[in-house]
């Protein structure tokens, strides 16, 4: 199938080079092509973007281990239908960990689609998503892996993030002022992730965020992209508030996780999670605050006769500080500070504490450059681990 699947794109990437002449190549990292139809009714972007990564991890000094790896490899397609009121999304991963995750419930299949969405504007402020893409909760997972101010995401992020699922979203935005921007964002999802086949499990997802902006826009949505890279000339701030209510989920983690098996099936209960982020940036300096809380409404899973299973809902909260200062030859020093503490009394897990120290050079923005970081973890009365990496990152 993965065979397949690559023969088909390297197909579809040779036809559209047969007619390089007739296709007008956009600016290094806005796509690879711009297809327009004969009657503007379509367009086509197609770019393409690779994360080559090394890592190292060291437990109490020792034991080391090492690893390369293609972190990521995407493949990306979006425009217009019929109308520019009309766009789409379809977002292919084709890497390992990309593709990773295939179990019963997604058919024993590799998960290839990312996002599969249509988003359609059909009222002034009003845009209705439907199909497969993020849900609208932390501001860090928002933020494309392309775009991100250090090799990867945060502990915070790992742990309680709501990801992608299918379903519908309502987005709304209004201004209060001539600058003051307010945006509003309700989905209702399955609730077990993506690319799910088998129907759907428990209840359904519900998700609300609010999001506002006192001093305007951020140049080029910056809001939802690491680092200060326009140097904003004037403060910018953005304030954002998400709850998710996964109604009789069958996972540990909300929609994400593993499955909570029981005699009978799957033990099912109500999952909130709560995120409340921010984002500053002005002259080259960026911060980033987030804040998550989940609980639920009897975390132990159980069997019929009231007997437990082992599993549990990772019930907790987190906090997750970013800095970084862009200087002018594009050289950027960031740091991160993370705490999760998830409940013990439930999940016999110890607070974790990680602090991160990262140099990104970007060489054309985000589409091109190379970024390392060194991170250290205290577990309490655990071990503690340090982990370096590098990463190349290019996108088209």
């Amino acid at each position: 199938m993965k065979l397949k699947i690559t023969c088909i794109a390297l197909c579809f990437f040779a036809i559209l080079l047969s007619h390089s002449q007739e296709v007008k190549s956009p600016k290094f990292g806005k796509g690879l092509f711009n297809l327009v139809g004969q009657d503007s009714s379509w367009t086509m972007k197609i770019g393409a973007r690779m994360q080559f990564l090394a890592i190292s991890n060291w437990e109490d000094g020792q034991n080391n281990e090492s690893n390369f790896l293609v972190r990521r490899a995407r493949l990306k397609f979006d425009g217009y239908a019929f109308t520019p009121k009309l766009k789409y999304k379809l977002e292919l991963g084709l890497s390992n960990r990309d593709i990773s995750g295939a179990s019963q419930f997604s058919s024993n299949a590799p998960r290839y689609i990312l996002d599969a969405v249509m988003k359609w504007n059909f009222a002034p402020g009003f845009e209705l998503w439907f199909g497969q893409t993020k849900l609208p909760g932390n501001r860090e997972r928002v933020v494309s892996s392309a775009n991100l101010q250090q090799v990867d995401r945060s502990l915070l992020n790992s742990r309680f993030n709501i990801d992608r699922d299918l379903g519908v979203q309502l987005r709304h935005k209004f201004n209060l002022s001539d600058k003051f921007v307010v945006k509003e964002i309700l989905s209702i999802a399955q609730g077990e992730g993506r690319n799910i086949t088998t129907g759907n499990l428990g209840g359904h997802q519900y998700t609300g965020r609010v999001e506002l902006l006192p001093f305007g826009n951020f140049a080029s949505k910056g809001d939802y992209s690491g680092s200060d890279l326009k140097r904003e000339q004037l403060p910018k701030l953005a304030l954002g508030v998400s709850y998710d209510h996964n109604n009789n989920a069958v996972k540990n983690r909300s929609n994400q996780g593993s499955y909570m098996i029981n005699d009978t099936g799957f033990y099912e209960t109500n999952i909130n999670t709560l995120f409340i982020d921010a984002m500053f940036k002005y002259k080259g300096f960026s911060f980033m605050a987030e804040y998550a809380d989940r609980d639920a409404k009897d975390p132990f899973a159980k069997n019929s006769d009231g007997s437990l299973t082992g599993d549990e809902v990772q019930v907790g909260k987190g906090l997750n500080l970013q800095t970084g200062y862009l200087l002018k030859n594009d050289w950027e020093i960031s740091g991160r500070y993370t705490n999760i503490e998830l409940d013990q009394n439930i999940t016999k897990k110890n607070p974790e504490s990680q602090y991160t120290l990262g140099v990104s050079k970007y060489i054309v923005g985000h589409s091109l450059k190379i970024q390392t970081d060194i991170s250290h973890l205290e577990v309490k009365n655990g071990n503690n681990e340090l982990m370096w990496r590098l990463q190349f990152d290019i996108h088209f």
